[in-house]
């Protein structure tokens, strides 16, 4: 899922990633200079398929690490904080899986209610940092794994993505459990289902507290 650096030169971090280190992708100026652009599937919050091909995990995952190299997506160099204490530089490639957050995100973003999402991010510090430090076979984790999988029954669909020179930019994102309805949210018909109007009142209630501060 990625590869890490660590140790030597980059014990100081001032210190530039010396370039011949990075096995997985390219710099941004060796970087393919046309982009590029696919769509990924996703069935119940895993991807499936590119391009409308199906593949396992490990192909999948290899073919993104791949074509993001290609692009020079997926560096990473960051301090982080390490169990025992101490703060650690690290150095890191990992392509395939900065296309995949972004593209999960992106169909999250129209088929996951909002506080469910907001619940999802809340926790997740905790689930990271329980992966991180090994806790994989907790009995807490294992309970907030499950919760995770809930929020994914209704994340399929598909997610156009175009890469080039490390950046991964979402073009569109479709689903058949999309929440995100045109006639909801068009400006353009009156007589939608959301009247603009509505939200005077909203405006009103929420502002009362305010306006009590300043009442005499």
């Amino acid at each position: 899922m990625h590869i890490s650096y660590e140790g030597g030169i980059l014990e100081d971090p001032w210190s530039v990633p010396p370039e011949d280190i990075f096995l997985l992708t390219k710099s941004l100026e060796a970087a393919r200079d046309k982009a590029e652009e696919l769509v990924l599937t996703f069935e119940k919050g895993e991807p499936v398929a590119i391009d409308g091909e199906k593949y396992g995990a490990v192909d999948l995952l290899s073919k993104l690490n791949f074509l993001g190299g290609e692009h020079g997506i997926g560096r990473i160099d960051l301090v982080e904080n390490r169990f025992v204490g101490m703060k650690s530089r690290g150095v890191y490639e990992t392509p395939g899986v900065t296309i995949l957050q972004t593209a999960h995100r992106a169909l999250e973003s129209i088929t996951m209610d909002r506080e469910v999402m907001r619940l999802r991010d809340s926790l997740g510090t905790k689930f990271a940092e329980s992966v991180y430090y090994g806790f994989w076979f907790a009995p807490e984790f294992e309970i907030l794994r499950s919760l995770i999988e809930q929020t994914q029954e209704n994340v399929s669909g598909d997610v156009r993505l175009k890469l080039y020179k490390g950046n991964v930019t979402v073009n569109g994102r479709r689903s058949p459990y999309s929440l995100y309805k045109e006639r909801v949210v068009t400006f353009e018909d009156d007589a939608g289902a959301y009247d603009q109007h509505d939200a005077e009142g909203f405006i009103k209630l929420q502002a009362l507290r305010l306006r009590l501060r300043k009442m005499e």
